[in-house]
């Protein structure tokens, strides 16, 4: 059984903070190979600190991506998140740029050849969520935190809020009743400030954008509205805390709310299942519960490294269900080959669509026109509901 009455708690980090930087700037990295190639392989990882940043990993590309433009990437990525301060600044650091070719081995697994199809590039296993608690079908605790620095970080780049920094944190406490949420009881922001800002201005200008993003009535007590609770925070970003790409990956999903496993996604391009696979988990699982067929869901599937089919396709609707989990296996992978080159190909992965997902979430996005989360369509509802209803 289920607890019906809880607090949860979810986190997000702004796309300043210095794991989304790296995040930011491995996904740029992808995109631009998939932009000269779409059948690009990329592995990309990168290191930010004071000043500095590294990038490693493998790729298989044109030759036209050399490393000065590879540095220009990295440099461009820093200067749209807003870094021009002394300790980072994008036409100041260092970038050293380490990619090498992709192993040999590799590849002889991942790649289609003769009668074999394309195998995942990796073992693992991935997850997708859905549950209908917002119009995202999202977790709301994570649908609000990555909301307020989303509002915030806007502020910030047009100029109404100079006194923001590109570095911020928030966290959201829900209060649950009946398994559904009902109200907020604390709230966390951390924001970089300007130095001649105070805290009783920092307090003062975060509480709009908390008091937006929640419901009305929602908002928590005074003592429980938490606002730079260290007192100061003017150094932030690579300048000070080092960053990693794919350090934030319970941001980059569902807060906590539901497992995830593999990895992480950014700097991969779409055959790393890693990425892929969860992004397909999601599509079906929203699927079903826009479908009305559950009112939570949760898919794993899992695949071997240069194995095409996938191993096992898992599902739960924790007793929320229209329909058995077996029977809705069953119908997901008959509307959706799950192989990795059936995903790539139903989801169009194979794009320079992935810069935009390093920050605030890669899931309960709106579908874009050139395809960008794609896996956030809605368009297998009419399907499952002739098979299953």
């Amino acid at each position: 059984m289920f607890q019906s009455d809880y607090l949860f708690t979810s986190e997000s980090v702004a796309e300043g903070h210095p794991d989304k930087v790296c995040d930011r700037i491995s996904d740029a990295i992808v995109d631009t190979f998939l932009a000269a190639d779409p059948q690009a392989r990329v592995a990309c990882e990168t290191l930010a600190t004071t000043n500095r940043i590294v990038l490693a990993g493998e790729v298989r590309g044109p030759a036209s991506i050399t490393p000065d433009k590879l540095e220009q990437v990295a440099r461009d990525a820093v200067k749209a998140i807003g870094y021009e301060q002394d300790g980072f600044h994008h036409n100041d650091c260092q970038v050293d740029v380490l990619l090498h070719a992709q192993s040999s081995d590799i590849a002889m697994g991942v790649d289609a050849a003769g009668n074999k199809d394309e195998g995942a590039g990796d073992q693992g296993i991935m997850f997708g969520y859905a549950v209908d608690e917002t119009p995202e079908l999202m977790p709301a605790p994570i649908v609000y935190a990555h909301s307020i620095l989303k509002d915030m970080a806007a502020a910030r780049h047009s100029g109404e809020r100079p006194e923001f920094g590109p570095d911020a944190k928030s966290q959201v406490t829900l209060r649950y009743e009946n398994g559904r949420p009902v109200g907020a009881t604390s709230v966390v922001v951390s924001t970089q400030h300007a130095e001649s800002v105070s805290q009783a201005d920092i307090r003062r200008l975060v509480r709009p954008f908390v008091e937006k993003v929640l419901p009305e009535g929602w908002m928590p007590s005074e003592d429980e509205f938490y606002v730079n609770p260290t007192g100061r925070f003017v150094i932030g970003g690579p300048d000070g805390d080092c960053g990693l790409t794919g350090r934030k990956i319970i941001v980059d999903t569902y807060g906590g709310a539901a497992p995830h496993g593999g990895g992480a996604f950014s700097g991969k391009d779409p055959t790393k299942v890693d990425r892929s696979a969860a992004y397909a988990a999601r599509y079906l699982a929203k699927n079903v519960v826009a479908a009305g067929l559950a009112a939570r869901c949760l898919i794993q599937v899992s695949y071997a490294i240069g194995v095409s089919k996938p191993l096992s396709v898992y599902v739960e609707t924790y007793g929320t269900g229209k329909v058995g989990e077996k029977v809705l296996s069953e119908a997901l992978q008959q509307l959706m080959d799950l192989s990795p080159r059936g995903i790539r190909e139903h989801l169009k992965l194979n794009r320079p669509i992935y810069a935009r997902t390093a920050a605030y979430g890669h899931f309960g996005r709106a579908a874009e026109e050139d395809g960008g989360f794609s896996w956030e369509r809605c368009d297998l509802v009419d399907d499952l509901r002739k098979l299953l209803v």
